[in-house]
């Protein structure tokens, strides 16, 4: 089984706030490459954003989660990461039409086991830098649950829970412990 852990999902359902609480166990985590890649052309005065150049974003972001891949190589324990690879492979692959398998090109470099942020209206918000409304990003959910299925991932979807609990049910399900 490989170290690198995979959380994905639905836009504003907690990933980023699950992995903070993972990093503040002591495990090692890789934040959201999109993000990232937003924050890096807002400073630069950039278009590669998804509000503007939508294939110029998702290129960056598959070229950073690429990145994030060969950094996490040097880590000895469990990897973890917002998003990654796939999530941006499933984008290229929607916006182009071109097949899921023909985008990312080599098999899946996350454990088998996948984690899901269900769709969460109560905990979804926009922001600056997510300006995508709620059904969108529940298309976008809908896109990788079928990504994750074609790739032969098992896809376990995260409760709706605190933090810490959230933390827990995944440690649980990867019997590891925290420390």
């Amino acid at each position: 089984m490989t170290r690198f852990i995979l959380i994905s999902g639905c836009s504003g359902g907690g990933k980023s706030t699950l992995l903070a609480t993972l990093q503040g166990l002591g495990f090692d985590g890789i934040p959201e490459p999109g993000r990232r890649v937003v924050a890096a052309e807002r400073r630069v005065g950039g278009t590669a954003l998804p509000w503007r150049d939508m294939s110029a974003f998702i290129a960056k972001t598959f070229e950073l989660a690429q990145q994030d891949l060969r950094v996490a190589r040097g880590a000895a324990g469990p990897v973890f990461f917002d998003r990654g690879l796939i999530d941006a492979a499933a984008a290229r692959a929607h916006l182009t039409g071109v097949p899921l398998h023909s985008v990312l090109k080599t098999p899946s470099p996350y454990a088998h086991t996948v984690f899901l942020a269900p769709p969460w209206p109560e905990i979804f918000a926009g922001d600056a830098d997510r300006r995508h409304s709620f059904d969108e990003a529940v298309a976008e959910y809908d896109r990788l649950c079928r990504a994750f299925d074609a790739l032969g991932h098992e896809a376990i979807t995260l409760p709706r829970t605190p933090p810490a609990e959230r933390a827990q049910f995944v440690l649980s399900h990867l019997e590891l412990s925290a420390g």
